[in-house]
């Protein structure tokens, strides 16, 4: 006879070996698809923005097909535009990143770096529909998209049909339990401080060097008697996080993002 504990155990390790294999290893169905029967999705509501705290799961740098990815400290100032896909049936029952069960028939999403979970706008940039959604799951994989919407929320969006649609991912920001809904940004502002010195003229000879390195624009903003070197404008959020994660592993380990967000 197993005792309990070692039962539990031995649930988590054949768990864990499904995960380590293959993302679709436990899934039934070879491909996605639309449910046969869906309720009646008019009567949905979708959720409210409000404060949660980050998930026991689903928070960490992860690795999918030999692939890492970084999760952000916060979704504030998070904007960003590409592509969005919908994923049904075959995930509908299971388990999200963040060990909760996916239902195809709400408002969820499933994002690659946004911290679980987080509320975010979506808006089809081809119709101008719009739907705030939860994330609570990791995805999609694909380069050429930046969010997996749920059933529901691709049928409100209308991108069922198409399958993918251009949209803008605006993500909603709580400092804490007690605080308000927070405006969302429009386009923001994204830079990153390389370095700050009170010798300005040696930045001034840095500037030319960096931005012919890079590839990216570069400003010196000055602060009474500080002087920041910063990269920027950018042009989407996944391009500064890409840009900081070489940065930091390169000569500037101290480098971090700065959001100039412009109020809507």
């Amino acid at each position: 006879m197993i005792k309990p504990g070692r039962l539990a155990s031995l649930v988590l390790a054949v768990w864990l070996a499904g995960c380590s294999s293959s993302p679709d290893d436990r899934y039934q169905m070879a491909q996605d698809k639309a449910p046969d029967g869906a309720p009646d999705l008019n009567q949905l509501e979708p959720p409210v923005p409000r404060y949660e705290p980050k998930s026991r799961g689903g928070n960490r740098d992860y690795e999918v097909w030999g692939k890492s990815y970084q999760v952000l400290p916060s979704a504030e100032g998070y904007v960003e535009e590409g592509n969005a896909s919908w994923y049904g049936a075959k995930f509908h029952g299971h388990l999200t990143s963040n060990g909760e069960t996916y239902d195809m028939f709400s408002f969820s999403a499933a994002h690659r770096s946004l911290p679980l979970p987080t509320y975010a706008k979506v808006t089809n940039l081809s119709n101008g529909k719009s739907l705030v959604v939860r994330i609570n799951d990791r995805g999609p994989f694909h380069s050429d998209r930046i969010i997996d919407l749920s059933y529901a929320a691709a049928w409100h969006l209308d991108i069922l049909k198409s399958g993918t649609a251009p949209v803008r991912v605006e993500a909603y920001h709580f400092d804490g339990p007690n605080s308000p809904l927070p405006p969302l940004v429009g386009q923001p502002q994204l830079f990153i401080q390389l370095v700050a010195s009170g010798d300005q003229s040696a930045l001034n000879r840095l500037k030319p060097a960096l931005e012919k390195q890079l590839g990216q624009p570069v400003r010196i903003e000055t602060s009474g008697q500080l002087h920041k070197l910063q990269l920027g404008p950018l042009t989407d959020a996944a391009t500064a996080e890409r840009l900081l994660t070489e940065l930091r592993a390169g000569e500037y380990p101290q480098a971090f993002k700065v959001v100039e967000p412009q109020a809507n």
